[in-house]
This record gives structure tokens, C-alpha cells and sequence, in this order.
């Protein structure tokens, strides 16, 4: 029956992703650094989820073979069913089953969400899930780099999209 449930929760976070992964993406407008900073009202927030949200999931979205949004609604997903859930431990169940889903079946990004939300840290989870601590330890560490890499990786290319389009903007007095 456990094992049924692990199936179908797969399954539904798949779809999911999937659906969402499958929406256009809207082309943006070019950035333009203002020469001073804008006042913004007081008491006044952005509607929806400020962009910085969905590029935080940019670098980690490209490794795990998805779209920032596809992985920011499965978050979202799985933040409705824990709400104690961070943004880290989502990556890293994430990461941590892509790594270790191959070598052993049982460990899905579904079942060490799971073992969050029944109060289980992450490395108690994948030894309840046939690893030992060592390899548990050694996982967690492989994922937090791969997790931090992705994010510098991410970082750097947007910095160099940035000074890129900087460079394309015209100068006040009409040249390049």
C-alpha cells in the first residue's frame, strides 16, 4: 500500500511539472538600470511572487532538467503539504534523488519529502531508506555542493547577460 502511495504521489508531482514546464514563456523587456533608485510607496508589494523567486530555481532547474517554474511549482506543491518545508531541503531532496534514485529505487524526491514532513531531518530519511550514515553524510555533502555550484553557475551567467545588455543599450549621446 506504502509503496502505491509513493507511486501515485511520483506521479501527481510529475504531472505537475510537467504542466507547468509546458507554459510559454513570455519574452521580457531588456533591463534598464535607472540612474536613481525608484521610491516605492509605502506598505505597497509587488503583485505575485517577485522575480527573484523563480531565478533563485534557474540554476539548479537546468541540472535537474526542468524550468525555474516547473520546479517552483512542485515547491510550491510540496510546500502546501509541508509547511515547515524550505526552499534548501526541497533542493536537496531534489538533488539527493536524482543522485541516488538510479543505485537505489527506493529513494525518490517524494519519499525524502515525505520523511521531512513526518519530522525526520534528511539524513535520517535516507537511512530509513537503506543508506547508511556515512553514505547518508557523503550524499548530503555531494548535494549541497552540486546545489551551490548551480546557484554560482547560475549567478555568473545571469551577471554576464546583464553587462551583455548593458553594453547593447545606447549611451545618451545616441552611440554605443
Amino acid at each position: 500500500m506504502s509503496k502505491a502511495l509513493h507511486i501515485a504521489s511520483l506521479l501527481v508531482l510529475g504531472i505537475t511539472v510537467s504542466a507547468v514546464a509546458q507554459h510559454p514563456v513570455h519574452a521580457q523587456a531588456p533591463r534598464v538600470k535607472p540612474s536613481a533608485p525608484a521610491a516605492k510607496p509605502a506598505g505597497h508589494e509587488p503583485e505575485g511572487k517577485p522575480s527573484e523567486d523563480v531565478k533563485s530555481f534557474g540554476g539548479i532547474a537546468k541540472k535537474l532538467n526542468t524550468t525555474p517554474q516547473g520546479l517552483e511549482a512542485a515547491y510550491d506543491a510540496a510546500k502546501t503539504a509541508n509547511p515547515k518545508l524550505t526552499r534548501g531541503q526541497f533542493i536537496a531532496a531534489n538533488v539527493l534523488a536524482r543522485n541516488l534514485g538510479e543505485k537505489n529505487p527506493a529513494i525518490t524526491t517524494q519519499a525524502i519529502l515525505d520523511g521531512l514532513k513526518s519530522g525526520k531531518s534528511i539524513g535520517q530519511t535516507l537511512h530509513s531508506l537503506g543508506l547508511s550514515d556515512k553514505e547518508a553524510d557523503e550524499a548530503e555533502r555531494a548535494a549541497d555542493k552540486q546545489a551551490r555550484e548551480a546557484e554560482q553557475a547560475a549567478d555568473k551567467a545571469a551577471k554576464t547577460d546583464e553587462k551583455k545588455q548593458d553594453q547593447q543599450q545606447p549611451k545618451p549621446d545616441g552611440s554605443r
